[in-house]
């Protein structure tokens, strides 16, 4: 008559179990950040722009990846349409998940990671290497640099690329166990899927007790085998990894130490050519790699240095003449300025029957006050510095600068004078009569970046004329005034080496300064002979001054305060 209805009974209620982690089974996740889809955007929008991520992703995963169904099932079951349409490029295994995890802890404002026991099995060595990286005091350095902007949490996933690599070498051991607890695991979890079937066939088909109880039977006790072999495979797995942590934790902490000095360095890079963190982000990821990658690898990373104590400079001395600093004394006023107060004044406040006297004069604005006139500036037309790019100018002075770079240097400062007081500026490279280039930034259009660059980076060779740049800028300063009616401009003269003009020339030079009004500065650079008084350049410059120390950015310091 086959099994009672008791012992058949009996069964269903022991496949309770099983029917459960069937029906319920916790969803287990590949990435250890927790990301919103907007975070998810960013990554899958960084990664298609950035061929860097793509071939590193294409590498770890020939070496050290796996590609499984598991991976398969998760990617049509959980990504977009657009990631399922690049799923063999995008998430092939672990390793590029790995990827993934870096660049959102980099990424996101308070990375947050998962919980262990909601990771896949397969993953847990990742969340391992981003517990490390999250917990290493050298990953609240970089994340500071990196928050937000994916461009510098991509870079700082690529700065730590070797890392990456020994890290993902060292827990090969790891892993491997990692995957048989993820393939354990999901035995069992079709066992389980097995006891549900074997019921509800049992009831479709209206078996008979003794069948139905043996069929049954067996799944509970696959699904029984399947769950002490997955507690096995887990219990190894968490071994090998604990072996595994200490190296990973250190490889961890190495890569981002690295990886910060990495991201600081190129953002100190940007900075120091004017490149504003508002600009980048509003740059096109590909435009910033190439931007970053001519600045590392050109012999403008050479000047960087130099480029940012100069624009420091500078704009500390546009903030001093501002600051209605003392001058040369020319009187006395009334107001009620106290650091300006005569002596007389300022005895009355010995005297207890002054003080309220003195207060009421301090409210009235009605006290003595010394008058001082100050530097005021006088220019209002462009801003033109005519650099020479003769052969001599390559020679290094003290301290390894180059007379180009130093004159290039004070030249980007004089740009970001022209820009603060709202002035068009002209670059005009030149060397012998035959050879110049004009760069011009007008102040009404943003300093296109490459543009400054080609600027700096340009250089002719050959020998020096003055008069084919003079003239040049006197024909802007001329085009200038009768565009917009507006004079006195001001040209800086940045040479090292004196030559001669004709007597016809010097005096169609000195008509146009008297007519429109604009100022010679001229900088002898390593070259004294070049400023002494009888010098050509002394004649055509109003101010003169020779810098031999090429690593002193403050000799020109009063030029910014004039300019």
């Amino acid at each position: 008559m086959g099994e009672t209805p008791s012992r058949f009974d009996e069964l269903a209620s022991r496949a309770g179990k099983w029917l459960g982690l069937s029906t319920a089974a916790p969803e287990r996740h590949t990435t250890a950040v927790v990301a919103d889809r907007f975070d998810r955007i960013a990554w899958r929008d960084t990664y298609e722009q950035s061929a860097g991520l793509r071939d590193l992703a294409e590498e770890l995963n020939e070496r050290y990846g796996h590609t499984t169904s598991h991976t398969t099932d998760y990617i049509i079951s959980h990504a977009t349409d657009y990631i399922i349409s690049h799923a063999t490029d995008y998430l092939t295994g672990y390793t590029t998940d790995l990827l993934a995890d870096a660049f959102l802890a980099a990424y996101k404002v308070s990375p947050r990671l998962r919980e262990r026991a909601e990771m896949d099995p397969s993953r847990l060595v990742n969340h391992q290497a981003i517990t490390s990286l999250l917990d290493s005091s050298e990953f609240a350095e970089l994340h500071r640099e990196t928050a937000g902007d994916p461009y510098a949490a991509a870079m700082a996933v690529l700065a730590q690329a070797s890392a990456l690599r020994r890290m993902l070498e060292h827990s090969r051991h790891a892993q491997e166990q990692a995957e048989q607890a993820r393939k354990a695991q999901q035995s069992a979890d079709d066992a389980a899927t097995a006891v549900s079937e074997a019921l509800q066939q049992a009831d479709e088909d209206g078996m008979a007790p003794a069948p139905a109880a043996d069929a049954v039977q067996e799944a509970i006790e696959a699904a029984e085998s399947a769950e002490a072999a997955a507690g096995q495979a887990l219990q190894t797995a968490a071994q090998a990894l604990t072996a595994a942590a200490p190296g990973i934790r250190t490889t961890a902490r190495t890569a981002a130490a690295k990886a910060a000095d990495a991201v600081r360095e190129e953002a100190a890079l940007m900075r120091a050519w004017g490149v504003g963190p508002g600009q980048l982000e509003r740059m096109p990821y590909e435009q910033r790699a190439r931007l970053a990658e001519r600045l590392r690898t050109s012999r403008l990373a050479e000047w960087a240095e130099l480029i940012g104590r100069f624009r420091q400079m500078a704009g500390g001395e546009r903030a001093r003449k501002v600051e209605n600093a003392t001058g040369e004394l020319v009187g006395v006023t009334l107001g009620n300025d106290l650091s300006r107060v005569i002596p007389s004044e300022l005895a009355g406040l010995g005297l207890p029957a002054l003080r309220a006297v003195f207060a009421a004069r301090y409210a009235a604005g009605e006290l003595m006050l010394y008058d001082s006139q100050g530097e005021q500036t006088t220019g209002q037309g462009a801003v033109i510095a005519c650099v020479d790019t003769s052969h001599s100018m390559y020679e290094a002075g003290p301290g390894g600068v180059t007379r180009e770079a130093w004159a290039k240097a004070c030249a980007l400062a004089l740009l970001d004078q022209a820009r603060d007081a709202g002035r068009d500026f002209v670059g005009i490279l030149f060397s012998a009569a035959d050879k110049l280039q004009v760069f011009r930034f007008p102040a009404d259009e943003p300093a296109d970046v490459v543009r400054v660059l080609d600027f700096a980076e340009t250089f002719l060779g050959g020998g020096t004329s003055y008069q084919r740049p003079l003239s040049a800028a006197g024909e802007l300063l001329e085009e200038e005034f009768d565009d917009a009616a507006r004079m006195r401009g001001d040209i800086v003269m940045l040479t090292d080496d004196d030559c001669g003009v004709t007597e016809e020339w010097m005096r169609g030079w000195n008509d146009a300064k008297h007519r429109l009004g604009f100022r010679v500065f001229g900088v002898a650079i390593g070259a004294p002979r070049v400023a002494e008084a009888d010098s050509v350049l002394d004649a055509l410059c109003d101010n003169l001054r020779s810098i031999e120390d090429l690593t002193d950015v403050h000799a020109v310091a009063d030029l910014f305060r004039v300019i």
